[in-house]
């Protein structure tokens, strides 16, 4: 047993003491869609500084917390705030939060975020379906002994997003009548945004849209076995596309305008995919 893996188990033994439920899937919000878990029918709440030895989120808008409840009558646990690598964590912790969703009985991962958007068909405030990704600027969560309980050594990365919760992702933005584009995500490690040079850089390798998490998030769970989608929020522009400097503040105004239609998309993606 790695030492990855026992501080693991200490983790989930901690939480079993305190909450005692079973999702099916497990949800990361991203930035302007905090609010979102609050909207559930709630069971429990469980701030992350109850767990001995969880990672924190140090973000502002980031609450910090796992909410357990139904979505639609599906047991979901809801990532109420990420852990971000740029906020000094190693990548273990970054990931764990994503390990422990697994052992509570999560087999899909809904990852969500807020991302610049390369791609010059895009426009602030639309919604990208992830379908592929670049990781490499970033250090790998696999790095060191693997833990062979979760999964094995070279884990195959081919089909990281699953084609099936893509298709039903696109029939109920379809059926909303929610515009989606699809493409490329790729994490940097921030949390400066990119220069215009690194923008033009991640559009050669081929990335639609960029941001600082998601990544290496859905590199683990699929490590694990999980079935993984994501939607990224397109909330600006990235740096360079339109000549206009980036805040996080415009990252949050434009998250909030369109917040609406994406609690609409997640909800109706939610109930689909538990009847798949």
């Amino acid at each position: 047993m790695t030492a990855a893996y026992k501080r693991l188990q200490e983790i989930y033994g901690s939480l079993q003491e305190k909450i005692h439920f079973q999702p099916k899937i497990a949800l990361v919000l991203g930035s302007g869609l905090g609010d979102y878990a609050e909207s559930i029918r709630t069971e429990a709440v469980l701030d992350y500084k109850e767990l001995k030895g969880f990672p924190v989120s140090t973000v502002s808008g980031h609450k910090g917390r796992f909410v357990f409840g139904y979505v639609k009558d599906v047991p979901v646990v809801i990532m109420q705030g990420r852990v971000h690598y740029y906020e000094g964590y190693p990548m273990e912790d970054v990931v764990l939060p994503i390990r422990l969703m697994k052992m509570m009985g999560a087999q899909i991962l809904f990852l969500t975020n807020a991302a610049g958007g390369i791609n010059d068909r895009f426009k602030a405030g639309d919604f990208m379906m992830i379908t592929d990704q670049i990781a490499n600027f970033v250090p790998s969560p696999l790095i060191g002994p693997n833990i062979e309980e979760l999964g094995v050594r070279f884990p195959d990365m081919s089909e990281i997003y699953d084609k099936e919760l893509c298709s039903i992702l696109r029939g109920a933005a379809k059926d909303l009548g929610i515009g989606l584009q699809e493409g490329t995500y790729i994490q940097l490690s921030g949390p400066n945004y990119e220069s215009p040079h690194e923008v033009q850089m991640c559009r050669i390798l081929g990335a639609d849209a960029v941001g600082m998490s998601t990544a290496c998030e859905a590199v683990a769970a699929n490590h694990m076995g999980m079935k993984i989608c994501g939607i990224s929020c397109i909330s600006n522009m990235a740096c360079g596309i339109t000549g206009q400097p980036l805040s996080h503040e415009e990252v949050k105004e434009t998250a909030d305008r369109v917040a609406p239609w994406f609690k609409s998309l997640i909800t109706e993606g939610i109930a689909r995919m538990a009847c798949r």
